[in-house]
């Protein structure tokens, strides 16, 4: 039967790999000579939402179709997220693309590509990015089955008993994936992630009675100097051993530049004045992905503050920082880093 097209694009963070993304997969088999997966979130370190990394998701996905002729026909590879730059994100999805065909011996001019996902789902915005490729509707699953989202999945998983996780999850999942889940259990891992998901359902839970959906008001503060970029490594969930940039919840009777300042000094007690820090704010901008924080809808206020050059000041990690620590700033990367912090960090600096 003669293919649709010569490639087809699926993009996803697969968190867990599901019957419904096999059922994807599968109609992008059908329709296409080869299919090339993005796994996304490819840059970020292990969490609730995340708790596979890049290498251990094209493990699973490619163990699903190992002892079939499609496994040659399977083109793994890994995407990273710009929470704050759409434009950015699709050139690199554009660029990776083009490099895949490259390197399976194609022009990619001299091609064509489609590209298939589940407009239904929340997270399907991205298909409108790429209208150079064609959309191919995906044959999903029907009954019950249907309505299979990874979300469900992660909290069978972190939440049931053995027993009970073992019934709700098998008929979920390929078989592969569920051998695997049920190895991962048994890890480190797997136990300081199930910590952190029981931390956030408490923490949610304590705001469960109010009369309306909490939006949380927090302050960042990106503090430059010499090259070097001012950091905290949490102490605690969520995001224990992370890095992140000193800051915090806004308290009821401070402006928001206070509160930045006070989390500032909390945190890291730098040895600089502050109507020097104030006197050194460069920029100020509000982050709101919808989806920056496990624990609820929050909205930061991040400052820039750009030190003169010179020697680093003092600092130490106080409060809710295990320490503190001056980074070269070439040395930041994503898989080290809280939440979006990077990406805010980044977004500030200019590096886009």
């Amino acid at each position: 039967m003669a293919k649709k097209v010569d490639y087809c694009i699926l993009i996803g963070r697969f968190q867990v790999f599901h019957l419904n993304h096999k059922a994807i997969v599968d109609t992008a088999l059908e329709q296409a000579e080869k299919v090339i997966i993005l796994l996304g979130s490819a840059n970020r370190p292990r969490s609730i939402k995340n708790p596979f990394t890049k290498n251990e998701r094209q493990l699973m996905i490619e163990s699903v179709y190992a002892n079939t002729p499609d496994s040659k026909r399977l083109i793994v590879s890994g995407i990273s997220d710009y929470l704050y730059n759409d434009q950015k994100w699709a050139l690199e999805v554009q660029n990776i693309v083009d490099n895949l065909i490259e390197n399976d011996g194609k022009d990619p001019d001299e091609v064509t590509i489609g590209i298939t996902g589940n407009r239904d789902d929340h997270s399907s915005w991205y298909l409108n990015m790429f209208p150079q490729w064609e959309h191919i509707t995906p044959k999903l699953l029907e009954g019950k089955i249907k309505d299979i989202h990874a979300t469900d999945i992660r909290e069978i998983l972190f939440t049931k008993e053995t027993t009970d996780s073992r019934k709700l999850m098998q008929p979920l999942v390929p078989k592969e994936i569920f051998r695997y889940l049920e190895e991962f259990k048994n890890t480190h891992e797997f136990l300081q992630l199930a910590g952190e998901y029981g931390y956030i359902k408490d923490y949610k839970k304590s705001w469960a009675k109010a009369p309306y959906p909490v939006t949380f008001v927090t302050v960042d503060a990106v503090v430059i100097q010499s090259g070097h970029i001012l950091l905290i490594k949490r102490r605690a969930a969520p995001g224990k051993g992370l890095y992140a940039m000193p800051g915090g919840f806004l308290d009821q009777n401070e402006t928001i530049e206070d509160g930045m300042l006070r989390e500032l000094h909390e945190e890291t007690k730098i040895k600089v004045p502050v109507p020097v820090l104030r006197g050194n704010i460069r920029a100020r901008k509000v982050y709101d992905n919808v989806e920056r924080s496990m624990r609820g809808r929050t909205i930061t206020n991040a400052f820039l503050i750009e030190l003169p050059s010179g020697e680093l000041p003092r600092i130490k990690g106080s409060d809710d920082a295990e320490k503190a620590i001056w980074l070269p700033i070439s040395d930041l990367k994503a898989e080290n880093m809280f939440e979006d912090h990077y990406d805010i960090i980044t977004n500030m600096l200019g590096r886009i």
